[in-house]
């Protein structure tokens, strides 16, 4: 492959990273809109969109929610999943782009892992405090 082609083949690649990333801000800027202004969740939840990945085909969104408390993030899902084909409708009539990803609402465990990550760390602390004494 000549030098030619292969900064050529570079510099799409880069361009096309480069358009993923401002369709998932988009995307989580638009949907989060909608999620705040339209969605009401009975339990009381606080949601949120902690981010949005797209593919690189631009077929599918996984948007990641949390939820607090944790324990509700399966009926906060449900009522998301129930009404995503009215976000999506919302989606498709304020973006000027096509094609326009499907969305999916994935949980996200990032939060979790965060958590259990500190709780291991406090315990190691801890341990080590009473094997110093």
């Amino acid at each position: 492959m000549s030098v030619k082609l292969r900064k050529i083949s570079c510099l799409a690649t880069i361009l096309a990273i480069n358009r993923i990333d401002k369709v998932n801000s988009l995307l989580e800027h638009e949907i989060g809109a909608i999620i705040q202004r339209e969605v009401h969740f009975a339990d009381g939840a606080l949601v949120t969109l902690t981010h949005a990945e797209t593919t690189s085909n631009l077929i599918e969104a996984k948007v990641f929610i949390s939820c607090l408390p944790e324990s509700k993030i399966d009926g906060v899902l449900k009522t998301l999943n129930n009404e995503v084909f009215d976000i999506q409708q919302k989606i498709n009539k304020k973006l000027n782009m096509r094609p326009i990803p499907k969305i999916r609402f994935v949980k996200d465990i990032t939060e979790a892992k965060a958590g259990r990550i500190e709780e291991l760390l406090s315990q190691e602390q801890d341990r080590l405090k009473n094997s110093e004494k």
